[in-house]
């Protein structure tokens, strides 16, 4: 009898630890082609055809229209039964933003005038005569190389020029090598100029970029003709002036500032007449929520930019049909096949953040403020960005097939993460992947123009998905009758299956490689 009663208890326990290694055995993924198809042309085109209405008036940050459009957002994401994200049970994450009016004024350089807007240019106040300036080169600090070695800048206006120190054989001195580093990136090298100068002790930047200058003269002359300013976080007020020269303005300053990049104090007599004032500006994004089964305290971000441009001064809606209400449909249809799988049983293992930022057309304001200033959640915890911004269109230059995508930023930081997505679109979708504006080199640096950059700088791996240019781009011809929708629908569905093997998968994306 006791071996009998030893036999039946170790079957007891063989059953039950065969019991409950099946109890913990994880559930298998469902098939997602289904909820994929969810996502239609005609739901596409219902969503896009208010978004981009006139009613929504452009949705320029901060106006009635954009009001409306966060609204409309709010009711699709109730209607769905997606909650908000934020603890406090509001849709709406509060983007603190103010507008500096264009500066007036003048400011002289030897007892010669220069005409802000024209010579000079500047989006904040500057008063004051200076007769003391430290010329720093190209006002770098990296690694065992600083232009303020023997200088002592505190308490003074700093020159720097653009780009960086290059030998006579071709190699940077930074990099070592052929190559350019992030200091020759116009987008990336005057904020970071100007910090390092702020963190010397500076209390202001003279910064000469040929190259640029004519990009921000357009700029102010805008803000200008429009009655309009710029647009910034209100964390980001300073007492910080960054003045942009044109080449007479510098020279004046430094004759041979193109042949020297050896730093040293200038006697100069300045005078600065600058007056600006700041408005507040009340907006907001967007964020919803689903709450993974397995995984909840890993999360993949999808975001689209839910701004445009508003109205012409001539009185013109710019409805932003392509730029970015395509991005800002597919999200919503994309949460949509989400939590029909979620209603089904089949829910994402790790949690789904849908984000709809504002002010990316001032600045990617609500990305940065959403990843620098409040993040909803933890950036340590945030596996990938996809990031949508216009899906809808076809580039006039393209000279592939029209089923095509361009793809930016899949293997900036993570090696699966583009294998990933080639896997996924060759499985699912065959659509053309091209990576033109991939290629660090591309003048038109789209890597740094939308909302997936404040994700990547923070080392969280992003895809940005964009059809490119075209005609329309900015104008109010960008309607929603000139979308593709069927090219819409494809591009959406890929973006859908990607993000749902993101939120399945074992483990997360491995993070292999440096954010610049």
């Amino acid at each position: 009898m006791k071996k009998l009663s030893l036999l039946v208890l170790g079957l007891a326990f063989a059953c039950n630890s065969s019991q409950k290694t099946v109890a913990e055995a994880p559930k298998p993924v469902a098939d997602p082609i289904p909820y994929a198809e969810t996502i239609t042309q005609d739901n596409l085109k219902e969503h896009l055809f208010t978004y981009a209405s006139d009613e929504f008036e452009g949705r320029e940050t901060g106006t009635p229209g954009q009001k409306k459009a966060v609204e409309y957002l709010k009711a699709q994401y109730e209607s769905m039964g997606i909650p908000p994200a934020q603890s406090n049970g509001d849709y709406f994450q509060k983007v603190p933003l103010e507008m500096s009016k264009v500066p007036e004024g003048s400011l002289t350089i030897n007892d010669k005038a220069f005409e802000l807007g024209e010579d000079v240019l500047t989006f904040s106040q500057a008063k004051g005569n200076y007769d003391n300036i430290v010329y720093v080169g190209y006002g770098i600090e990296d690694g065992d190389y600083s232009d303020y070695t023997g200088v002592d800048v505190t308490g003074k206006f700093v020159l720097i020029k653009a780009g960086e120190p290059v030998g006579d054989n071709g190699v940077y001195e930074i990099t070592g090598n052929m190559e350019k580093s992030v200091w020759s990136n116009a987008s990336e090298a005057i904020g970071k100029k100007r910090d390092i100068a702020k963190e010397k002790g500076a209390i202001g930047v003279l910064y000469y970029d040929m190259l640029t200058f004519p990009r921000f003269q357009g700029y102010f002359q805008f803000m200008k003709n429009n009655n309009s300013g710029r647009v910034q976080l209100a964390s980001d007020k300073s007492d910080d002036v960054l003045i942009y020269l044109n080449e007479d303005a510098a020279k004046t300053l430094k004759s041979d500032i193109e042949e020297d990049n050896v730093p040293k104090p200038i006697t100069a007599d300045i005078k600065m007449d600058i007056t600006s004032g700041n408005d507040q500006i009340d907006s907001e994004n967007v964020v919803a929520f689903l709450k993974g089964s397995e995984k909840p305290d890993e999360y993949v971000v999808i975001s689209s930019h839910l701004d445009h441009i508003g109205i012409t001064n001539g009185g013109e809606i710019n409805n932003g049909a392509d730029d970015d209400g395509s991005g800002t449909v597919a999200l919503l249809e994309i949460a949509q096949a989400f939590k029909k799988a979620a209603d089904a049983g089949n829910g994402p293992k790790r949690s789904l953040v849908f984000l709809h930022v504002t002010g990316e057309e001032k600045g990617l304001l609500g990305s940065r403020y959403y990843t620098d200033v409040d993040p909803v959640f933890p950036l340590e915890n945030t596996v990938v960005d996809l990031n949508i911004d216009m899906i809808g269109r076809i580039d006039p230059n393209y000279k592939g097939a029209r089923n095509y995508l361009y793809l930016i930023g899949s293997d900036k930081l993570s090696t699966e993460l583009h294998k990933l997505s080639e896997e996924v679109n060759k499985k699912y979708s065959n659509i053309e992947f091209d990576y033109t504006y991939n290629d660090e080199n591309d003048p038109n640096r789209f890597y740094y123009r939308s909302d997936h950059y404040n994700f990547a700088k923070n080392n969280i791996p992003i895809i940005f998905y964009f059809n490119g240019t075209h005609a329309d781009y900015h104008r109010p011809s960008d309607t929603p009758d000139k979308i593709n929708y069927d090219l819409l629908e494809n591009r959406t569905r890929l973006i859908f299956h990607t993000a749902w093997e993101i939120a399945n998968r074992p483990s997360r994306l491995l993070v292999d490689k440096a954010a610049d």
